[in-house]
């Protein structure tokens, strides 16, 4: 599997990643979002949203599980830290296979039942405002969007 990284200099620096990211989605598309407790994967979600066209101010659903935004693309925002049962059955297939966008934060915690294509990123902190995003895709449509988002700018 390919790797591709960034650094981000500030928050919104992390934003504008996610929202040109976030044009690129498609329905049924998922991304496995990891990093410590404040590396910004909640920015990096509202950033998607911004880019989803969602109106609606995205929070951490770290007490619901799931919350739902409608957007160009509807996003499916999970934050699975607090799920006690790897295996426990709480639909998560049913978005993974939707219309939107599925974001998972903390998504090793439910590896076993995550598509393996899917899109995975990393967020971790290298100073006070300094961000290092790592994308991992995993498989052919998650390789065409990373070279897509990573190369568009490289012209012959």
């Amino acid at each position: 599997m390919n790797r591709y990284e960034l650094y981000t200099e500030s928050s919104e620096k992390t934003v504008e990643f996610a929202v040109k990211l976030a044009k690129a989605l498609k329905p049924g598309d998922l991304i496995a979002l990891e990093g410590d407790l404040g590396a910004g994967k909640t920015t990096f979600t509202k950033g998607l949203a911004l880019g989803l066209d969602i109106k609606k101010t995205v929070s951490s659903p770290t007490f619901t599980i799931i919350k739902e935004y409608q957007g160009r693309l509807p996003l499916y925002h999970m934050d699975v830290y607090r799920v006690q049962d790897a295996y426990e059955d709480l639909g998560f297939d049913e978005y993974f296979e939707g219309e939107g966008v599925s974001v998972v934060e903390w998504a090793h915690f439910i590896s076993e039942q995550l598509p393996a294509d899917r899109l995975t990123i990393f967020l971790s902190h290298e100073n006070n405002n300094r961000r290092k995003i790592t994308v991992g895709p995993s498989g052919k449509r998650y390789e065409q969007l990373c070279k897509e988002i990573f190369y568009e700018d490289i012209s012959d």
